[in-house]
Parts: C-alpha cells; structure tokens; sequence
C-alpha cells in the first residue's frame, strides 16, 4: 500500500479496508548459515545471531538487511556469531544457548525469549510485531521502523539514558530518544526480569509504553529493525555485557572523585589561583576547580581573550601554580566556533565542518585531527588537566540542540542515520589524542550529552542547564539512575541548577536550603561538583552564608569517602561495577523498590535518602531485605523490609548502612593526592563481608600495566575478626605500612563523618595476611 511517498508494509498482519482482516500467511522457511539463523516469510527477512551464550543479535526487514545503519561506530566488539543450535517441529523453531532459547513461531514470524529452562522474558506482540514505513529521508530511502513488544505486567524498566519528567520506571511512559540540553539518548533498558535490549541505531528513536502491554520501540530512519537481546540475569551482568560489546570505563584520576568547584564563571587566570588559595587558606577540601566559557578571544581559536590575562598573562605558570598547591584545573572548549576563527575558516576549507552549522564534523577523522591539533591540543600543553566539552549533542547556531543533526549530512552518513552520534565521536577523538599523547595524565572529561560507548571516553555526562528549584533537584536523582541503568557509569549535576532563566542569589536563604540539600546529595553522587550562575557572581562554598559549616563538613566526608570511593571506582574499571546504584539493581524482585527512583545505593553499604522537600526536617525512608540496617549518624541497628520516618533536619542527610559492610575510610585532608597510610575501617555487624581496597599512584595510566594494590578484606561476624588478604601488586610510592584501625559500629560508636577517638583493634598492614579480632 502507497500513502503518498510512503510505502506502508505491516508485518504479520496486512490491514485493508476499514476492518483489519486476518490473512493467511505462508509458513516461513529457516535456513542456518556457519553463525546465523535466517528466517524468510515472503515479505521480510530475520537474521538472528548468537553473540553469547547471553547476547542475542536480530536484525529484521524487508529484502536482505545487514543492520539499521552501514556503520556502528559504538560498537568495538562485533559480533562475530556462534554455531547456532537449531530444533524445529512443525511451526516452531527454537534457538538454544546455555543460557537462553529463541522461540520462533514461524506462521506468522513471532519471536518469544525465554530463559534456558523456558521462562518468558520478552516476546513480540501479535498486534503487528515489527512495521516498516518507506519514505525518504535527506534524499536517501529508508525505513521509519517499529518493533512492538507484549511485556509481562509485572516487570520495570529502567535505563534510556537521562530525562527530565521525573519518570524511573518507564512502565506507562513515552520517552524519545534525540540529544537535547538536559536530555541524553541511550537507547538501551534493562528490566527487573534481568534482560536490556539494546536498540542499535544512532537515528533518533521512541520508547513507547503508553499501553501496558504494549512495548513499541520505533526509529525515524534506518535500513532495518536492528537490537541486542542480553541477559543477565542481574542488571550488573547485563551492564558488563554492553560494557564488553560497546568499551570498558577507563579510572580516573583519584583527585577526580574530590571535589570540583566551578561557577559561570572566573574571568581570569588569577581568579582561579584566588579561590584555591582560599579553600586552602580555610583547610577545605578541594581538588579541581574550572574555567567556563568566554576565556577566548573567537570561539573556536586557542587565544585568550586579552581581558582574560589581566593581571596574569601567563596561564601555563598559573596553572604550575596550582599543581603545586595540588590543585587541578579544566577548561572549557566547545565545538561551536566563530565563523570570524581562523580554525572555523580553515576547517571549512577543508570541508570538516558540517555543512549549514557552526560545529566541526566529529564523525570525520580528519577533522578529529585537526580539532586537537589546532585547539585541544594547544590547551593540553599549556597545563590544563581536564576538558570540559559543553554543547556537545551538538548545539549549534543560537542554541539548537534537539535533534539538530537530523536534516544534516555528516562525513559518516545521513544525519537522520546518525542524529544521536555526535557526542561519542567527539569525546572519542579528544580520549583517543590525549591517550596518543602521554600515558603520564589520565583523561578527565565532562561533557552535556552522550552515547553508546562513551563510558570508554572517560567521560563524565552532568545533566545540562537544568533550573535551580526543588521540583528539578527531585528530577535530578531519577534521571541520573537510570543513566547509569543505562551502562554509563559517571554523571553528576550543576549543584543547585545552572541559573538561566531563573537565577538565584547565593544570599537568600530559600535557596542557601536548597543548595545545601542538593550538596548532601552530590557527595553521594559518583562525581561532586559545583557550577551556576548567580545572581551575586558567586558560587564558593564559603557564598552560602549559615549553611556554609554544614557544606564544608559535607566535604569533609566526601574525603573521608575517598578510599571506599576509589575502591569503587576500581571496580567499575575492572568488574564493569556501577557506583550510584538504583535498588532495583539489588533488589530486582521487591516490588516496592521497583517504583523508588529517590532512594539509592552508593557502592554495596551506603543507602542513601536525598531530601527534597523545602522546609522537611524528616523524610519516609524503605529499607530493603537484608539482615539489618544501621544509621549512619546514630549507629542504630534497624531491622530490613520496612519503611520508617527518618529524622533529617536541614545538616543531616539519611544515610543507611547495610549489615555486612566494610567501609574504609580515610584522614581529614585537603586534597587527593596524598597517599593513605592510616585506615579507618568501620565494620557494620550482623552479617559476613567482603571489600576490595583498591590503591595506586592517583593518576597515570600505570595502573593498566599492573602498577597497584589490591586488598582483598573479609569481616567474620561469628568471631568478629576482619582478615586482610596479602596484597596483590604494588607500584612506586605505595606505603610500605598502612596502620589499619577497626571500628565495629553501634549506637554511639563509629557514627557520622568524625575521626573515632577509641577503636576495637588494629593492627599494621604490610602487605602480607593480617587478622584483627574485635575486642
């Protein structure tokens, strides 16, 4: 049938008339080639692959599709296909894998995903599975496709990368999938079922759940219904899978997981050296602070603004300056460039700028090489130790950035192909220079949007220039878990909202409440940080008048954090980990946590309850299964599976500590460059634990040739001894004692952010078995 320009092709069922009408179909044929199963049914081919024994590929169109699009540039590992196992009987076909088996009902096609041992966990839906509507798009003819889905009633989903309408289970909802400010396309879910579906294509797409039982995943312009079927079953094992087909999450360096001080913004070079001097001068922790926008003379040129090297024309010795106060710096750099910049002239020339805008072309090499070597590069060797690469969905002319590249053509393809790519490609080219450059300075990068595969960048995505109000602040916690559901481990927020259009003064006490609320929450976030604009151009910690005691001691205990924190970071490099863990991540069957998108995990022991309510002083608080629970602050022993009221007034967060923890805390110090040689580790009771304590030099990338420590502890509740195992590597610098001191916690004993005064053992770690029985 012809709409138009549009060729409509509806599959299984074909609808004439005004009354859908129930056609007879052929029986499909299945052939199996050396790593593929082919399914033909006259209309439309099936090519399904088995990646693993978890990762099913499928691939589905009219004609002889290879995929929705000719490249994949976030894939790293293809998939290469196994020997398929085959049965068939009558109707049905049916794939095995160790773990899984594909149930092919051949008239009409139906797939139907089971485990090994035949539990549903996905299937299609008999109301016209898969859709294909031919059109063309950019002068090129494609697909729009669709791919409906009967999911259980039952089951959640989380993931789809960030969005800001305060949805965490996306059961009911409708989400697209385009890069814009504030909003960030991964098209991947997992479910509480234990599988994700990978949606492989870069085109801007749907998620569609308005009817239960009905799940439509839809794209505006591919060749083909293209997705990975991956099980778990635990979400962790699902997000190690993507982690090994998409790139593993490089560690940063440890003065990254510190604290970033950043406002919109510092005017000069030696504004910046003024507020690291202050926060050092005040003993208060702090070990980044950033150089937002305008410090160029053309956007798009290295060259400062003359106005920014008043009084301090030199930046590189600035920047040798704060090093030496260890201190880092990052500096803010766009794609977006002056059309008056040599770069941007010359670029153009060269046709390595997208053709119609005002950005480079990240998805060409060429023009990848000259962006860092006529910009990022020139940054990188005066100093600098991050980038900040904004606006990178891309945002282009006068704010643009909502799908802007859909009627765009790009040096990879059709823009509509390739709408949400951008940010992977560019933060890839600045990872893959500067990796190319030395191994001596690990890769820190923030950036507004990404993509599948980013985690490989190292990067850190924060949620865009959201508002400063409470209703925002709320959104924030659900958006950043299920960007992190989404298999992108580091995100983080402007503390408090950027600012535009609704700015707020540091001097009033409404919004001293609400930073200090959002500040609370940010030390539990992967990365903390700071930025905004303010009306009183002022964003310091010491800018919040009576709540600035409450913010530094906040700090305080972000460093105290840092050894747990590391140890978990290690773990998201090594083990595929995430660090901010929405309980359905732990919990996948409590229905109850299923639908709490204000509650997480931060690493196995902390469970942390942001307060967002202005003017609430308590706040209702689900502790899930597990043999007890004890409040941080009080150290009282709470038993699981219940909901209580906890007290929070405005300086005291709700944190919960799950029985079983092993949690390392470090000294007071002012920075992260100094390496522990006294460990405070408290030991929650009532159940056995473990932890690996992860050290290494703090930066460098001399940790991936087998340059660190790793400790692996276990806490025996029956004898209440904890066991550190003998050390596993070591690298240059490593102390050759660290003096561990053991603190069982209970009511009034081992509580709340402070330095204990009395222990229940210790004992001195040097490297070989040590055993510390509580007294």
């Amino acid at each position: 049938m012809k709409f138009g320009h549009r060729q409509l092709c509806l599959l299984p069922f074909l609808l004439a008339g005004a009354f859908a009408q129930m056609p007879v179909f052929p029986l499909a044929t299945v052939s199996t080639q050396p790593s593929a199963v082919v399914v033909h049914n006259g209309a439309e081919t099936l090519r399904i692959t088995v990646c693993a024994p978890g990762v099913i590929h499928v691939v589905a169109g009219p004609g002889e599709p290879q995929g929705a699009s000719p490249q994949t540039p976030w894939m790293l590992q293809r998939c290469q296909g196994q020997a398929p196992q085959l049965t068939s009987s009558g109707k049905e076909a049916v794939i095995h894998t160790a773990q899984l088996a594909l149930h092919i009902r051949l008239q009409p096609v139906l797939l139907r995903f089971t485990t090994a041992d035949g539990k549903t966990l996905l299937q299609e839906s008999e109301r016209v599975p898969r859709r294909y509507v031919s059109e063309k798009v950019n002068g090129e003819r494609l697909y729009r496709v669709e791919e409906r889905f009967f999911p259980d009633a039952l089951e959640g989903f989380y993931g789809l990368g960030q969005h800001q309408d305060g949805v965490f289970d996306y059961r009911g909802a409708v989400e697209e999938l385009a890069q814009a400010n504030t909003n960030v396309a991964i098209p991947m879910f997992v479910s509480t079922l234990g599988y994700g579906v990978l949606w492989n294509t870069a085109s801007r797409s749907w998620f569609d759940n308005r009817f239960p039982t009905e799940l439509k995943l839809s794209t505006d312009a591919a060749d083909a219904i293209d997705y990975y079927f991956i099980y778990g079953p635990r979400i962790d094992q699902i997000i190690h899978q993507y982690r090994a087909m998409t790139g593993h999450a490089p560690l940063f360096g440890r003065w990254a997981y510190g604290f970033v001080q950043s406002k919109d913004r510092y005017t000069s070079a030696k504004q910046l050296l003024d507020i690291a001097a202050e926060y050092r001068s005040h003993h208060v922790p702090l070990d980044f602070i950033v150089q937002d926008w305008f410090w160029w003379n053309l956007q798009g040129d290295p060259e400062y603004n003359p106005k920014y090297l008043q009084p301090w024309p030199n930046v590189p010795q600035a920047l040798k300056l704060l090093h030496q106060e260890h201190v880092h710096a990052m500096i803010s750099v766009w794609a977006k460039m002056d059309p008056r910049s040599h770069n941007y002239q010359e670029m153009k020339r060269r046709h390595l700028i997208v053709p119609g805008t005002d950005i480079y072309d990240a998805t060409n090499p060429a023009a990848r090489d000259y962006y860092w070597k006529h910009l990022m590069g020139v940054k990188f060797a005066e100093g600098w130790d991050g980038f900040w690469l904004d606006s990178s969905e891309p945002e282009i002319w006068n704010g643009q950035s909502d799908a802007s590249l859909f009627d765009r053509h790009l040096f990879i393809g059709n823009g509509a192909r390739y709408t949400n790519v951008y940010p992977l490609l560019h933060t890839g080219g600045v990872y893959q220079h500067w990796r190319q450059t030395t191994d001596k300075k690990r890769v820190f990068i923030l950036t507004r949007s990404a993509f599948l595969g980013q985690q490989r960048n190292a990067t850190t995505v924060w949620s865009g220039d959201v508002i400063g109000t409470w209703m925002t602040f709320r959104r924030q916690i659900s958006a950043g878990l299920n960007f992190q559901m989404s298999g992108l481990p580091y995100w983080t927020t402007d503390i408090a909202g950027y600012g535009w259009p609704y700015e707020r003064d540091t001097r009033d006490p409404d919004y001293q409440q609400l930073y200090t609320r959002w500040f609370e929450y940010g030390v539990f976030c992967p990365i903390l940080r700071t930025h905004g604009h303010r009306v009183n151009n002022t964003n310091e910690l010491f800018s919040y008048g009576p709540q600035t005691p409450t913010l530094i001691a906040y700090d305080k205990l972000r460093y105290r954090l840092l050894p747990y924190i590391y140890s978990l970071a290690w773990q998201v490099t090594h083990h595929d980990y995430t660090m901010q863990r929405a309980l359905p991540m732990d919990w996948p069957n409590d229905r109850r946590a299923r639908d709490i998108g204000d509650e997480f995990m931060f690493g196995p022991a902390l469970l942390v309850a942001p307060v967002t309510e202005k003017g609430a002083t308590s706040r209702e608080v689900y502790l899930p299964p597990a043999p007890a629970w004890f409040n941080f602050w009080t150290g009282q022993r709470l038993s699981g599976s219940q909901v209580r009221q906890a007290a929070a007034p405005l300086d005291r967060i709700p944190v919960y500590v799950r029985a079983g923890s092993i949690v390392p805390l470090g000294p007071v110090v002012d920075n992260a460059d100094s390496q522990v040689t006294t460990l405070e580790v408290r030991v929650y009771p009532g159940a056995n634990g473990d932890f690996q304590w992860y050290s290494d030099a703090g930066d460098s990338y001399a940790y991936e040739k087998g340059q660190r420590r790793v400790v692996h502890m276990h806490w025996d509740d029956a004898t209440r001894t904890l066991q550190l195992d003998a050390a596993q590597g070591s690298y240059p610098g490593m102390p050759a004692k660290v003096h561990i001191q053991l603190l069982v916690v209970g009511p009034g004993h081992g509580t709340g952010a402070g330095v204990a005064a009395a222990f229940d053992g210790a004992g001195d770690y040097v490297g070989q078995p040590l055993a510390i029985r509580a007294r």
